[in-house]
């Protein structure tokens, strides 16, 4: 197409030298074939509705941004900011994950609960965690004792006794490499089968994490220092260079119910830990300027909502557990 317009337009220049009586009649057809060229290039640059450069890819100058953007997974980031300035600080609301995980333990969208804590290490980070969870629970009892009557009624019997334990009850530490040993150890006594593989360095799966908190320790545990390839860029590093300074809270019933960290406050390691992760720096400027200009050590946890309602309540489905629930391949809501 662009080469008949090249073509026509050399026809128009000869046609005005040599003043042929036939000039508008070109000019016309000219005008014609560049209305064609813009439509072809619409649609091409515009293919299902998204704005493309010529090589294909998104020209996202057009979009409302007029920059990659994309729907939060968490708020921690950002709030790392706030509790650099103001101490201790949350977040609550709405986050998405992308990940194709059709489980009953799953959605697309839920509600994240973000504590973030200045001048706080991991062991800080863990005592918030367990405390937060037991304060939760007593609160129920004390509070909503009929709905909680009605749930161990209709949905679970024993989602009482699960608050009072957990209320009462010191939570178990334990590293992630204990974790491993236990569950290896009770694998090779045929104790239990597990579907997905246990050794070290693997993200450990619901069923794993549901056998420690159920069966092993038979009340609220929190995992920690967990194989640095398998966590977040953002995590402190420990001195082994092998695990960071990460917890997970694992409870009876649902499995994880918290994940958290100590933050890496170090500039150098954390612009090190962004390249061993494939991460580009720019995005990043502002977190690193965090660091660049004075921070202090500092922590924080996040908690899904509907994963503490499943807990406290019973329910079997989080999808259940929140008014509008989304989850791969439906978004009715």
């Amino acid at each position: 197409m662009k080469k008949d317009v090249e073509e026509q337009g050399n026809c128009v220049r000869t046609a005005k030298k040599e003043k042929n009586a036939n000039i508008a009649q070109e000019i016309e057809k000219l005008e014609s074939l560049k209305e064609r060229l813009k439509i072809s290039e619409t649609a091409l640059t515009c293919e299902g509705g998204i704005p493309r450069c010529q090589d294909g890819s998104i020209d996202y100058t057009q979009d409302f941004f007029g920059k990659p953007s994309f729907l939060t997974v968490s708020g921690q980031l950002q709030a790392e900011m706030y509790a650099c300035a103001l101490t201790n600080v949350y977040t609550f609301g709405p986050t998405f994950r992308a990940e194709n995980s059709n489980t009953i333990r799953h959605l697309a969208e839920f509600w994240m609960i973000e504590p973030e804590l200045a001048f706080a290490d991991l062991t800080d980070d863990m005592d918030c965690a367990e405390e937060y969870v037991k304060y939760c629970c007593r609160w129920l009892l004390e509070h909503c004792m009929e709905d909680m009557k009605f749930f161990e009624r209709f949905v679970d019997k024993t989602c009482v006794d699960r608050l009072k334990l957990v209320a009462d009850t010191p939570f178990g530490r334990v590293s992630y490499t204990e974790c491993i040993e236990i569950l290896l150890e009770n694998i090779e006594q045929a104790k239990v089968t597990f579907k997905n593989p246990v050794e070290w360095g693997i993200d450990l799966a619901t069923e794993h994490e549901k056998y420690l908190a159920d069966t092993v320790f038979k009340k609220p545990i929190i995992v920690y220092n967990y194989p640095k390839d398998i966590k977040a860029f953002y995590m402190r590093l420990n001195d082994d260079e092998r695990t960071v300074a990460a917890m997970d809270l694992l409870v009876p019933k649902v499995g994880e119910l918290i994940g958290g960290s100590q933050r890496e406050e170090r500039l150098d390691v954390l612009e090190r830990r962004l390249k061993e992760c494939g991460l580009p720096e720019d995005p990043y400027q502002w977190y690193l300027d965090l660091r660049r200009y004075g921070t202090v050590p500092h922590a924080g946890f996040g908690l899904g909502f509907e994963r503490l309602v499943l807990f406290t309540t019973g329910l079997e489905n989080i999808r259940e557990s929140i008014p509008l629930p989304r989850w791969p391949d439906h978004a009715d809501f």
